[in-house]
Formats: C-alpha cells, sequence, structure tokens
C-alpha cells in the first residue's frame, strides 16, 4: 500500500511538465513564425552572400526570392542564383542556377556538424574555364577556399589546410537538372556538355552516379558508383588521393563497363589500371557524340579545306593534350562497329603509360575470316619531335569482307589481301611524319573485282592514279583484278619503287615504277604494261601517260621512257607514289610473265611476328 501512497501527486507533477513543455514548444513555433514573418530578405541575401565571399572570394547574387523553414531541418529555397568567374575569366559568370532548393538537418549543428540532407538545382548553367597564364590544372574552378571544407572522419582529414577542424560538412545527396556545363580551354576553345539529369547519392564510402544526356539522336547514360565525390573534391590537388570507378555507359543502344582505381597524388603523375569491357559497343556514336557535345548540341558542318599546301597538313597535333601518366588501360570488346562497314570481332588491346611515352601493345581483332595485330608507341610527345612507331600485320581476308557494309553488301567481290607494316617517324604533325617516314609496307591482293564508281570516290590523287593506270576504265563499269604486290621500301620519306610494285588483271601485266617523296609530297610514276595477247585493242598508245604533281595536285603527263608496248588496263586502289627509275628496270619487270611474284618480298622481312 505504501508504494501507492503519493501516486495523484507524481501523475500531478507529469502532467504539470507535460503542459510547460507544451506550453514552450507552441511559444517555439510561434517564435519560429514570428521571426520567418520578420526577417528582411535584403538582409538575409546580403548575409548570405557575405558568408560566401568571405569563404570563396567570389560574388554570390540572389535576384529571385527566398523562403526559408527551420523545421524540421533548415531549408532553403531560392530563385536566379548566380556566383561570379574569376577575374581573369570570359564570363563574367561562373554558375548560374534558375531555382535552388537547400535542405540542412537541423539537430547535427549543435554539435557543429553540417550535414546537407538535399541539394535540388534546375536551370544549371557552370562555365568552366582553364587559365591560360598558368599552368594546365589551375582554372577558375579553384577557389578562394576549397569548395568543400570541413574536417574527415580520418585524422590526415583533420590536418588538411583550410579546415576547420571541429566542423564536419557532408552532403546526402545532390539532384541537377536542365544543366548545361561549358569548358574552355587554355586557347578558349569550347566544349558544351548538356545535362538532362544528374543524381549524385552518398552511399558510405561512396558517392553513387546517376547521369542522362542526349548527344544529337543518341542517349548517353552513365551509372554506378565511385569514391566519394566530396572526398575526391577536397583532396584533388591538396593529398594523396585513391579513386575507384565501377560505372557503366550507355550509348545508344550500346553498353561499356569501366571499372578500375586512380591513384592521384600532388608530388607524382597520376597512377591508374582501367578496364574497359562490352559485347557490342560502336566507335562511330561516341565519335560522333563527341563531335556533337563540341558544337552545342548541333551537328557539325563539313570542316573546311585545310590552308595546308600538303596533303598531309603540316598543322601541329595537340599532342600535348596527351597525358603524362603511369598506368595500363585493358580494352576488351567482342563487336566493335565501324559504321558503314561490317563490325571488327574481338577486339582487344593494352595501353601502357609512362613518363613521355604511350605504348599500343597487342592489339587484336578478327576481320572477315582472317585476323590483325599490331603495336605502336609515341614517346617524348611534349618535346619539339615527338617519335612514332606502329607495326603490324592483317591476313586470311578479302576486300570484300573489309569493305562489306554493316548492311551485309559489298560493291567488291573477292580480293584476298595480306597486309605487313614496320614503320617509324618523327615530328609533330602529319605532314612531318610522312616526311621522316622509315620503315617498309607490303600489301597483296588476289582475284577481285571493283566496280568503276567505287574507284571514283577515292579522291583526287586514286581518280588520277587509276586513269593513268587504265584509260580503258572510263568504258567499263568494273575491273578484274587478278593480282597486286606492292612493296614499300620508305627513307627519309621518299618512297622507291623500284621492280617492288606488280599487277595482274583480266587483260594486261603492268608495272609501276619511280619515286613519291612525301617530303614536297612530289609525285613521278611512271607505268609500264605489257599487253596479254588480244585482250587489248583500239588504243592510242600516244596518249600513254605519267602521273606527276603533287598528292594534293596530281597532274598526267607524257611517259618519256618509250618502253610502253601495250595499253594499261587496270591498277592499284592503295598507295603508291610517283616515281622516276631507269626505263631499262621497268621494262625489264615488265616483260616478265609474272610481276607480282616477282615484286614479292618474304613477310618475315616486314614483320617480325609473320
Amino acid at each position: 500500500m505504501k508504494l501507492l501512497e503519493g501516486l495523484p501527486q507524481v501523475s500531478l507533477r507529469l502532467k504539470t511538465i507535460l503542459l510547460v513543455i507544451a506550453a514552450a514548444t507552441g511559444l517555439g513555433v510561434i517564435g519560429v513564425w514570428y521571426a520567418l514573418a520578420s526577417i528582411d530578405q535584403a538582409k538575409l541575401t546580403k548575409l548570405i552572400g557575405a558568408t560566401v565571399k568571405e569563404a570563396t572570394g567570389r560574388d554570390l547574387i540572389i535576384k529571385g526570392p527566398i523562403r526559408l523553414s527551420f523545421f524540421p531541418s533548415i531549408g532553403l529555397k531560392a530563385q536566379d542564383v548566380s556566383l561570379s568567374n574569376a577575374s581573369w575569366a570570359t564570363d563574367p559568370e561562373m554558375v548560374n542556377i534558375q531555382r535552388l532548393d537547400l535542405d540542412i538537418k537541423l539537430w547535427p549543428l549543435f554539435s557543429r556538424s553540417v550535414q546537407i540532407n538535399r541539394i535540388n538545382m534546375s536551370g544549371l548553367d557552370v562555365h568552366l574555364q582553364a587559365n591560360s597564364a598558368g599552368a594546365s590544372t589551375t582554372g577558375n574552378w579553384i577557389l578562394a577556399v576549397p569548395l568543400a571544407q570541413g574536417g574527415d572522419s580520418s585524422s590526415e582529414a583533420s590536418n588538411m589546410p583550410g579546415a576547420n577542424s571541429h566542423t564536419f560538412v557532408s552532403i546526402n545527396s545532390v539532384q541537377i537538372s536542365d544543366a548545361r556545363i561549358t569548358y574552355r580551354n587554355a586557347q578558349r576553345q569550347e566544349t558544351i556538355f548538356p545535362i538532362s539529369n544528374l543524381s549524385l547519392k552518398g552511399n558510405g564510402q561512396n558517392t553513387q552516379i546517376n547521369l542522362e544526356a542526349k548527344r544529337g539522336d543518341h542517349r548517353l547514360v552513365i551509372q554506378g558508383v565511385v569514391t566519394e565525390v566530396r572526398k575526391i573534391l577536397n583532396d584533388w590537388g591538396q593529398r594523396p588521393l585513391n579513386m575507384s570507378a565501377d560505372l557503366q555507359l550507355e550509348l545508344g543502344d550500346k553498353t561499356l563497363l569501366i571499372k578500375g582505381v586512380v591513384d592521384k597524388d600532388p608530388q607524382a603523375i597520376p597512377r591508374f589500371n582501367l578496364d574497359l569491357s562490352s559485347k557490342d559497343f560502336d566507335l562511330d556514336v561516341l565519335a560522333g557524340a563527341s563531335a556533337v557535345a563540341a558544337s552545342s548540341g548541333k551537328l557539325p558542318k563539313p570542316s573546311p579545306k585545310t590552308s595546308s599546301p600538303y596533303y598531309f597538313s603540316n598543322t601541329p597535333l595537340p599532342l600535348n593534350l596527351l597525358p603524362q601518366a603511369d598506368g595500363l588501360i585493358h580494352i576488351q570488346i567482342e563487336q566493335l562497329s565501324l559504321p558503314p562497314y561490317a563490325p571488327l570481332k574481338n577486339f582487344s588491346a593494352a595501353l601502357q603509360f609512362q613518363p613521355e611515352q604511350i605504348t599500343l601493345q597487342n592489339l587484336r581483332f578478327q576481320l572477315g575470316t582472317g585476323s590483325a595485330q599490331a603495336q605502336g608507341s609515341i614517346a617524348h610527345f611534349e618535346g619539339s619531335n615527338p617519335l612514332v612507331s606502329l607495326q603490324g600485320e592483317a591476313k586470311g581476308f578479302t576486300l570484300e569482307q573489309a569493305l562489306k557494309s554493316a548492311k551485309g553488301s559489298s560493291q567488291v567481290s573477292g580480293g584476298e589481301a595480306h597486309l605487313a607494316f614496320d614503320l617509324k617517324s618523327a615530328g609533330t604533325s602529319l605532314h612531318a611524319w610522312m616526311a621522316n617516314l622509315n620503315g617498309k609496307t607490303q600489301v597483296t591482293i588476289d582475284h577481285a573485282s571493283l566496280p568503276s564508281s567505287y574507284i571514283n570516290e577515292g579522291g583526287d590523287f586514286i581518280v588520277s592514279l587509276f586513269n593513268a593506270i587504265n584509260p580503258l576504265r572510263k568504258n567499263s563499269n568494273r575491273t578484274v583484278l587478278e593480282c597486286v604486290v606492292a612493296y614499300l621500301p620508305v627513307n627519309q620519306g621518299l618512297v622507291s619503287i623500284a621492280n617492288t610494285i606488280g599487277v595482274e588483271t583480266d587483260r594486261l601485266d603492268v608495272v609501276l615504277a619511280g619515286t613519291l617523296n612525301l617530303k614536297d609530297e612530289a609525285i613521278h610514276i611512271d607505268i609500264f604494261p605489257r599487253e596479254k595477247s588480244g585482250l587489248t585493242t583500239g588504243l592510242d598508245l600516244a596518249n600513254l601517260v605519267q602521273l606527276q604533281g603533287t598528292l594534293q595536285n596530281p597532274k598526267t603527263g607524257i611517259n618519256k621512257s618509250g618502253v610502253i608496248n601495250s595499253a594499261v588496263s587496270i591498277g592499284l586502289g592503295f598507295l603508291t607514289g610517283g616515281v622516276s627509275i631507269l626505263a631499262e628496270n621497268a621494262k625489264s619487270l615488265a616483260t616478265k610473265s609474272q610481276p607480282c611474284k616477282a615484286a614479292l618480298h618474304s613477310w618475315s622481312d616486314i614483320y617480325s611476328g609473320s
């Protein structure tokens, strides 16, 4: 009974306490409502702007209305928000946001922890620009202090410069819609990335990414997990950073998986190991998407002819953009589409990155019934005379298979082919690479039939070459090729053709002889045919020609060698060049019954892997 004594008094006290709490809560709600109602938006905007100015060195301007809420979390909604750009940048503003919705958890603030639950932005327009006066890593995105300040749960982060060791900042999710990111490089060339939706959501030490964009007629989607974005922003360029990625990229109806790790140390070049894999990927779609992205979403117009006086442009290549890194990229694609041609099967390769050198290792793929392999490298690409090399071989396929369209048809029939090459050069432009070229190439084609209309699409040089080789080409809608052998040695840009090119058609045995100087691109090709008895009639031998001029402006002239005994019927559809060789040598080869066999060299002399 004693246990129950005083119970009414305890119940009365509890009721009193609850009433006091309820009254206090009611007064608090009324106070919050009154505070919200009495807030001067102009002063609030000024206060927020001053805070951002102190933290970033930039001006934050809010032109639209602001709405605040304080319970159960602190909410801020604003319209027409902008952040000023660096003083040297082209655009006056770095960021423009049509609508901003910010949600900050209330109770963690009492423990000096800023936990942002949600950031929603729509109509985002960001202008990024590299600083032409500084290093390549300098840009307008570098603010007075880090964008995401604050400590980290690790002791390392607590010592980061500029961080407040008593404040922890975290962002749970970011949602962006209708965004456009413009990047202007140091040469003020713009690349624009329109983004439909971007979602970043925290998941422990990682961030889940979901990006949707459109490139012309193609839909781009990136989904997956990367290292926590806040950690990347805080540590990039400041501390050693280890990043991992497990992403799925969808472009059109194709999917590419990207997995690997990247180590970024401010005191060393980046290190990485990445795997790219796909069952079916379209290289043409990827290249087209990049072109559209660089043209504000509009399809690019055809480029005007180069102002270079050479067929191979002397405009410097942007080799300085190649990364200085230490890493490896593995590529494995079961089917690599190259529209409008048939796809490559079982495509695989590895790119090895080293300081001042990138090496292509073990490039392999299946082409029709055949296969191809290649290796290459580019070194000293930041210097004045980069070195390039390429070696490889393709065999067991036909021209018909190589030129077959994705729809399964080809204008060429037959043409069993074999190609090998071992080439080295140096320079900063395509013209320099051609002018300094050393090495050798050999190609053979057997039993092919080509339509005349197909040859007409080959450009001025190819058309002039075919017309010089085959005066009857315009009178026939197809050309029958029994064999072609072209062995092309090149020394310091000079291609010498001496007993090294032979052609056999259904009407003629043909020999080409002379030189092609890739330094000035001068052509000098003499054509020496031997008529197959009774198959070619009615030709005016006085009209037989010599191919002259340059690759850019090929011309025809009279062949003065005096060793041509019959008309020329058909020849090569691939590169050989204008030459000047002793007529006796050409005549000797032309009178042989098997010019293809006479011109053929050992494949192992061309490519050691044969």
